[in-house]
């Protein structure tokens, strides 16, 4: 029975991809602005005019390929912290579930609100700074964990699960804004198609990262901590060469009947 399910599966994914043959990307009409009739602004220009095929455009797979990076905060939460809090630190192990619950609860309160750094490519962009600063403050909490009393460790462990929730949230919605803006308008599908491979290739690395932070203990949390920080750094540069001058459309109104 257990076989089926598998098989099942499996050709659930197979139709789904048979129905996504019928789909297209949808028409633009880049002289129009907003319902209300407002300027149109674009402050991040797109990949270069004529690319259409994700696979041809080296610049946004770079950036892809950061975000696979970037992502590793999931397996913080699914792997390393739970793993680490067990068997590096001397805080009690039922703390590890309220870290996922602290985790749940500041994502609930917090990730509409700090949406606002992500509202335009310029504001994502410069976002990619704090959320290095984040980063790198994680992953020294994490290190710093193995010391003192519980008590201490506990507390360590909460300012690092703080940490990485924030950072978390920054990132997702910086990775949101500039994985729309970077695609151009007639293949935003395909491009964000090829962005969700970031998160397919930090599920199978994802694993691996963690279990090697742990083995190297803390100064495993430091390395992590600051090559996250790096990676929004070399990101941010990526995307400052990818920005243009905002381009602004006339403003179209719309009549009502």
């Amino acid at each position: 029975m257990y076989r089926w399910l598998l098989v099942g599966d499996a050709l659930s994914f197979v139709l789904a991809a048979l129905l996504t043959l019928r789909c297209a990307e949808p028409p633009t009409y880049p002289n129009l602005g907003t319902e209300t009739g407002t300027e149109a602004t674009r402050d991040a220009a797109p990949a270069p005019a004529g690319t259409t095929n994700p696979w041809r455009d080296r610049r946004y797979l770079a950036y892809t390929a950061s975000e696979a990076v970037l992502f590793l905060d999931d397996s913080v939460f699914k792997i390393g912290l739970p793993l680490w809090t067990v068997t590096a630190t001397s805080a009690p192990h039922q703390a590890v579930p309220l870290l996922l619950v602290l985790n749940n609860v500041l994502v609930v309160c917090f990730q509409v609100p700090l949406a606002r750094f992500g509202s335009t490519p310029r504001a994502a962009r410069a976002t990619l700074l704090p959320l290095a600063a984040v980063f790198l403050a994680s992953g020294a909490a994490l290190a710093a964990s193995t010391a003192g009393t519980p008590w201490l460790a506990t507390a360590a462990l909460t300012l690092a699960a703080t940490a990485f929730t924030a950072a978390e949230m920054l990132h997702a919605t910086v990775s949101w804004e500039l994985s729309v803006a970077l695609a151009p308008p007639t293949a935003q599908g395909a491009y964000l198609g090829v962005h969700g491979l970031a998160q397919a290739v930090q599920r199978s690395a994802g694993p691996l990262a963690m279990t090697g932070a742990i083995a190297a203990g803390p100064a495993g949390w430091l390395g992590l901590g600051a090559a996250l920080a790096a990676v929004c750094c070399a990101q941010r540069r990526l995307v400052r060469e990818r920005e243009a001058p905002a381009l602004s459309v006339a403003p179209v109104t719309v009549s009502e009947h």
